[in-house]
């Protein structure tokens, strides 16, 4: 018998749970590409993006997946030849910075292993060591979702600026837009990137660029940009179909206007407030469950953890086998360990990931809580007791006792 029966729970993250709302919107027959609502409809996501992102800065809407906006932000920025460099710890910036090096850029890697946040003062040293100002750029994810570490951002720019480089600086919110707090003009962010699956609540398949004039400068400076990625064309379009270079991804638009409206009738102090509170009440648990067993987050410092995405460790082969037994037995399908070894080497097994971001609340990540802690008892897994009960007295505590009778 298994008690997976029912309404699946996807807790991976990303792609994050699809509000029925969204689902909803997308679900009609195709629209008119050439006139009409479409047009109007299209029009009022990007001042809604840019709510989202912090800025008043112009926004791209492309076709892809977050590897593309990888792919879009550095064509617009960098030509080969041309150096950037990516402070790193985790599996999403050494694949930002692969991406690079495929288009000919020099790569520069500041390597902080996969437990450690961003120093902004190693970057500053780095930048202090090319006095010939060659770095074009400073990468870095703002959430790993591999490592779920939270990078200060706004620590980086200042270390920027403190050593007098002119180097834009380029952020990843692909995991953490819509999540983690993110204010993209208040910390000088010239590049930042996203995409519609995990905080923005829509299916794969959109990627954004929010940009800034010194980015649009660095954009008009090159003497060649692939007709597709190139993000001019985007964000200032003769045409319609210029937005997408050529048919729009229509239902997907839809969806992201119904998702749009939720995040802003909610209000983004309020959800990165909510995404606070949920994960706190998970790091209870872990902390509860890690006392009288191996668990352990893989970020130690609760300051530097993601609101979005939790990566924890549990041993070999213990992790696959509690997520084999969340989703056969109980309908909840937790995240695979990713980045932290080869899949091929048996330590693999030993890693997972807890996905808490979108359109998620105090009944699903209890739900969640008390699955997980009911596989650690049916596998016997040695785990300290109490989990569901420490998360569930952080979120009465952050709900409080005034709901109306």
């Amino acid at each position: 018998m298994s008690l997976a029966h029912g309404r699946p729970y996807l807790a991976i993250p990303g792609p994050s749970v699809m509000p029925d709302r969204v689902l909803r919107e997308m679900h009609r027959a195709a629209p008119n590409i050439y006139e009409g609502d479409l047009m109007d409809m299209t029009a009022s996501l990007y001042p809604d993006l840019r709510r989202v992102a912090r800025t008043e800065h112009s926004v791209a809407i492309y076709i892809c997946n977050g590897h593309g906006t990888w792919e879009a932000s550095l064509a617009n920025v960098a030509a080969p030849g041309d150096r950037v460099l990516v402070a790193v710890n985790g599996n999403f910036g050494k694949g930002w910075a692969d991406t690079a090096r495929k288009l000919g850029i020099e790569v520069e890697i500041v390597d902080h292993g996969l437990r450690e946040a961003i120093d902004p003062a190693r970057v500053a040293e780095a930048l202090a060591a090319d006095s010939a100002h060659r770095i074009k750029a400073v990468m870095a994810v703002h959430v790993d979702t591999s490592t779920s570490i939270r990078n200060d951002i706004a620590a980086l720019r200042r270390a920027m600026d403190e050593a007098g480089h002119p180097a834009l600086l380029m952020a990843d919110c692909i995991a953490s837009l819509g999540c983690d707090r993110f204010e993209m003009d208040a910390w000088g962010v010239d590049v930042m990137i996203a995409a519609s699956q995990k905080g923005l609540m829509t299916p794969p398949g959109l990627g954004f660029v929010f940009i800034s004039p010194k980015a649009e400068e660095a954009r008009r400076a090159l003497p060649r940009v692939s007709p597709y990625w190139d993000w001019a064309p985007r964000i200032a379009p003769e045409i319609y179909s210029n937005q997408f270079c050529g048919t729009a991804p229509t239902h997907h638009l839809f969806g992201l206007r119904a998702a749009l409206d939720m995040i802003h009738e909610e209000g983004m102090e309020n959800i990165w407030s909510r995404h606070e509170t949920l994960a706190r009440a998970l790091w209870a648990a872990c902390d509860a469950w890690g006392q009288g067993g191996v668990l352990e987050l893989n970020m130690p410092d609760p300051a530097r953890r993601s609101h979005a995405v939790t990566a924890a460790r549990l041993g070999p082969p213990d992790a696959s086998r509690l997520r084999a037994w969340c989703e056969t037995q109980a309908g909840v399908t937790l995240g695979i360990g990713l980045g932290m070894v080869p899949p091929t080497d048996p330590a693999w097994h030993g890693f997972f990931r807890f996905g808490h971001m979108g359109h998620i609340n105090a009944h699903m990540m209890l739900g969640l809580i008390g699955t997980v802690e009911a596989g650690f008892c049916a596998l016997d897994i040695a785990h300290g007791a109490g989990g569901a009960g420490a998360a569930a007295r952080v979120i009465a505590g952050a709900a409080g006792g005034n709901a109306s009778a």
